[in-house]
């Protein structure tokens, strides 16, 4: 359980245990000070346009979505030289875009809580698309060799 089989019917696709590596290592993660001041920055400049547009409601959601993109693209940074990476992360955040245009939001308090389960399925959702396109795009290069 927990595996992809390849085209010869092996199980050899660890594709869960490298989604649960990935959670682990981005549980360990804790950023500095500087860096949460920075995401701040950031983020002041975006809620401003939100709020002058007349789309408040959609500030919350952009601010999670770009923090997961952003946080996934930071913890599978060793992959930055694959085009399919880049590739797959340009999809993942087309596909964000409907997510944030149609669901219905709200400009009212939200538990803090509900943001993380929203953040934390996000995360895992980017990390196993991820570990399955690696998956997928290391068979086909082995196969070509």
């Amino acid at each position: 359980m927990g595996y992809l089989s390849n085209s010869k019917g092996d199980r050899e696709l660890r594709v869960v245990n490298e989604i649960k590596n990935d959670i682990k290592t981005a549980k360990k993660i804790r950023l500095p000070w500087w860096a949460v001041l920075s995401w701040m920055v950031v983020c002041a400049p975006i809620i401003w346009l939100f709020d002058h547009s007349g789309r408040f409601d959609l500030a919350l959601p952009t601010l999670v979505s770009v923090g997961m993109l952003g946080f996934a693209i930071a913890l599978k940074w060793k992959l930055k030289r694959h085009a399919w990476f880049w590739g797959t992360m340009a999809i993942l955040a087309a596909l964000h875009v409907p997510l944030i245009l149609f669901v219905p939001w709200t400009t009212k308090w939200v538990p803090a809580i509900a943001i993380a389960a929203i953040g934390s399925a996000d995360i895992c959702v980017i990390l196993a698309v991820l570990a399955v396109v690696k998956k997928f795009m290391e068979g086909s290069k082995t196969a070509e060799t």
